[in-house]
């Protein structure tokens, strides 16, 4: 369809352990997106990024290259462990650089969680949800969160479940299928009102 064919998707991993989980499940998104005709996706690690701390240094060439990734982005999906309690300081870090008002504000959020214990990333998706809601992004419902992690992954990054695999996959085509019956449609709506043409 002409009106996906500039549909680019932002993935934002919240973990620079090396080795980590969150890095193995959002792999997964990435590459069930990358199955998809005319999806470009991008994947960003802060561990390469060098974000600063908030409020040392906002005209970093750090920052305005993450917001500009993140402004291109049709839609995102941030990726986090579930540390203490809550989504990582990582993942707070990327959110803080990404500007007030957040150049999230506006764009389609999906949220992927995963976690060591039997009950999963529950705690942390649920205020990285109300911490994206706060900034103005459309958080999607049905976050993904994993549990048991570390026996779900092998350490070369195999998903040894089937079905949580499935699971993990969704959260690309979830935030696919939001962007191509809201998203796609209005920007079609917005270019024939403009120009009277498809």
């Amino acid at each position: 369809m002409a009106e996906t064919s500039g549909i680019r998707i932002v993935v934002i991993n919240g973990s620079m352990r090396p080795g980590n989980y969150t890095n193995m499940a959002s792999a997964l998104v990435v590459d069930e997106l990358r199955k998809q005709d005319h999806i470009t996706v991008s994947v960003i690690n802060p561990a390469e990024w060098k974000l600063p701390f908030p409020g040392t240094n906002p005209d970093s060439p750090a920052t305005k290259a993450l917001q500009a990734e993140v402004t291109g982005a049709t839609g995102v999906i941030l990726a986090t462990p579930e540390y203490h309690g809550s989504f990582s300081s990582v993942m707070k870090l990327v959110i803080e650089n990404l500007g007030f008002p957040s150049v999230l504000a506006g764009k389609p959020v999906g949220l992927l969680g995963v976690a060591a214990g039997s009950i999963g990333a529950i705690k942390s998706l649920e205020q990285l949800r109300g911490v994206c809601s706060h900034i103005g992004a459309i958080v999607l419902p049905l976050p993904i969160s994993v549990a048991n992690v570390q026996k779900v992954f092998d350490r070369e990054g195999h998903c040894l479940d089937p079905a949580v695999e499935k699971l993990v996959r969704s959260a690309g085509t979830n935030l696919l299928a939001y962007i191509h019956n809201n998203v796609c449609p209005r920007v079609t709506l917005e270019r024939l009102l403009r120009t009277g043409a498809a």
